[in-house]
């Protein structure tokens, strides 16, 4: 678990119960145990199980857990993805936190993997952006990985994207591209962002490494691969939803980047239920 992680965790249980829990130490006397099963609602990719558990056992070390699945499982609604026993009060303490963490994760995994069926023997990669809950990051792009997409860069710090920003700052795109390969680390890659086919054979003239088509429909990626013919990786990104990423998935097309499996994934539904206790 990485640090990060471990620390929003904390945060997470600080917010939620860091007077206790009143209405649990008011019902349940000390040595009151239970069972209890977080199960799927619906069809899901699940994603989220260790952080799940490492917040349980945060809460109190002696709950035992069991798993009924593994992260980037396909599951069926009604599924049981985790296994609880253990002090009642303390697998209630816990409950909310886990369950959102398990919750925002699933659902992002859940919405990759539509997206990565969608494009399934196309060769084309689906890839996240940076579009993601600040402080979630490492979590988020997991989850991504885990329903089958790949990931964009992490932090700026990772390979050069020039964009329409940069482009304006510099005074063009040929002038940001030669400030760039004369700047940045030797082994750095230089992708830049084109909004029309004059920038992609402008990008082409500067030797761009990558060419970012932004917001083009599915007519204008076709005519920029034509013009860029292999001499530049391609990424497509911008209006790109799930009933329309099949079109953008054309020959000469590496990659489709899609800030939705991140910022726009809806939570997926799961929920932990206390098992009757045996007479």
């Amino acid at each position: 678990m990485q640090p990060r992680t471990e620390h929003l965790i904390d945060l997470a249980l600080e917010e939620d119960v860091g007077l206790g829990d009143v209405t649990s130490r008011s019902i349940f006397p000390d040595g009151h145990t239970s069972t209890a099963e977080i199960s799927a609602r619906h069809d899901l990719v699940v994603c989220g199980l260790d952080v799940a558990e490492r917040v349980f056992l945060r809460v109190d070390p002696s709950i035992k857990v069991i798993r009924g699945a593994r992260d980037g499982d396909r599951v069926r609604r009604g599924a049981r993805v985790l296994r609880l026993s253990g002090p009642t009060g303390a697998i209630l303490m816990a409950e909310r936190t886990a369950l959102n963490f398990v919750q925002r994760l699933s659902g992002i995994a859940t919405l990759s993997r539509m997206f990565a069926d969608e494009v399934a023997g196309t060769g084309v990669r689906i890839v996240d952006t940076r579009k993601t809950t600040p402080g979630y990051r490492a979590l988020e792009k997991y989850a991504v990985r885990a329903g089958g997409c790949g990931n964009h860069r992490s932090s700026l710090g990772e390979h050069v994207l020039i964009k329409d920003n940069h482009i304006a700052a510099a005074g063009s795109l040929s002038k940001a591209v030669a400030r760039a390969r004369a700047g940045a680390p030797h082994l750095a890659r230089i992708e830049v962002e084109a909004k029309s086919l004059a920038e992609v054979r402008e990008a082409v003239r500067s030797r761009a490494d990558a060419i970012l088509l932004d917001n083009m429909d599915p007519g204008k990626v076709a005519a920029a691969v034509a013009i860029i013919a292999g001499r530049a990786l391609v990424e497509v990104s911008g209006g790109v939803r799930l009933e329309t990423v099949r079109d953008f998935a054309q020959p000469g097309v590496d990659v489709i980047s899609i800030g939705a499996l991140t910022h726009s994934a809806p939570a997926a539904d799961l929920s932990l239920t206390l098992l009757p206790r045996r007479r």
